[in-house]
C-alpha cells in the first residue's frame, strides 16, 4: 500500500468513526471500526501497534471505564494522518467554504488533540464560545495558554468554570497590537487560521495552514509577546 493510499484509508476511517462516547461498547459496528483502525496503524508504523493494542484493551476491558483510551486512539490516528500528509502532499493547508463550520471545527480539533504538554492559542477574539467548543478536547495534563484581548469579560469566567470542572491548568494573558490567529502544539507545531477560531467558516471562507519553514521565527515572536503580555489569569 502506498502512502497516498494509506492516507486515503485513514481519512475515510476518521470520517466513518462511530461516536467517541460509545467506542467502548461491544457492538459489531464498533468492533469492525476498531479492527480496521488497528490494521491501519500497523500499516503506518508497526512500532505503534503495541501502544494501540494497549489502548484497545483499556477500552474493551472487563470493567470498562474510559479514562482516556478513546482519546489516545483517535490522537494516534490524527498523528498518522498529519504525518502522512506531510510526507505526501506537504504541510497541511485546508480551505473551508462559508458554512463549513463542522469541517473547520473538526480540523482544529484534530490538531489540538495532538498536544501532550503545551497548547498555545493566539487570537484576540477568544471568548466563552471558544472555551466550550475546543477546550474539552484537550488531553488531560496539557497546559493551556490563551493570548487574547477583545472578549476578556466573556472569556475569563468561562475559563474559570472549565478549569474548576476539568482540573485543567489554563493561563490567560492579553496584549495589544496582534491580529493573526495561531495555535502552537507542544512548541513543535504551528497552524495559522484565516478566521478567529470561534468563527471559523461560519459565514465566510477561511483557511487553516500549517507553518513549517517560518515556524521557529513565528514561535519566537509569539513566545516573546506572551512573556511581555499582561497576566489576566
Amino acid at each position: 500500500m502506498t502512502k497516498e493510499q494509506l492516507l486515503a484509508e485513514i481519512e475515510d476511517l476518521l470520517r466513518t468513526m462511530p461516536p467517541k462516547e460509545t467506542l467502548g461498547e461491544d457492538t459489531d459496528q464498533n468492533l469492525s471500526w476498531l479492527g480496521r483502525a488497528a490494521a491501519v496503524v500497523e500499516q503506518w508504523d508497526a512500532w505503534k501497534t503495541p501502544f494501540f493494542a494497549a489502548h484497545l484493551r483499556a477500552l474493551h476491558g472487563p470493567n470498562f471505564v474510559d479514562t482516556g483510551a478513546s482519546k489516545e486512539l483517535l490522537t494516534m490516528l490524527h498523528q498518522a494522518r498529519h504525518a502522512l500528509r506531510m510526507q505526501t502532499i506537504g504541510p497541511l493547508s485546508t480551505a473551508f467554504q462559508g458554512g463549513m463550520v463542522f469541517d473547520y471545527f473538526d480540523e482544529v480539533r484534530g490538531v489540538i488533540e495532538e498536544a501532550r504538554e503545551d497548547l498555545f492559542f493566539v487570537d484576540a477574539y477568544l471568548d466563552a464560545e471558544f472555551v466550550s467548543r475546543y477546550l474539552p478536547h484537550v488531553a488531560s495534563g496539557v497546559i493551556i495558554r490563551l493570548l487574547a484581548r477583545e472578549r476578556l469579560p466573556s472569556l475569563l469566567p468561562s475559563v474559570d468554570a472549565f478549569a474548576r470542572q476539568a482540573g485543567s491548568t489554563i493561563k490567560v494573558r492579553s496584549a495589544p497590537g496582534f491580529h493573526d490567529r495561531y495555535v502552537f502544539v507542544d512548541q513543535k507545531g504551528c497552524y495559522q487560521s484565516g478566521a478567529s477560531f470561534k468563527d471559523g467558516a461560519k459565514a465566510a471562507p477561511t483557511i487553516l495552514t500549517q507553518i513549517t519553514d517560518a515556524f521557529p521565527a513565528v514561535l519566537q515572536t509569539y513566545e516573546a509577546l506572551w512573556n511581555q503580555a499582561k497576566v489576566e489569569r
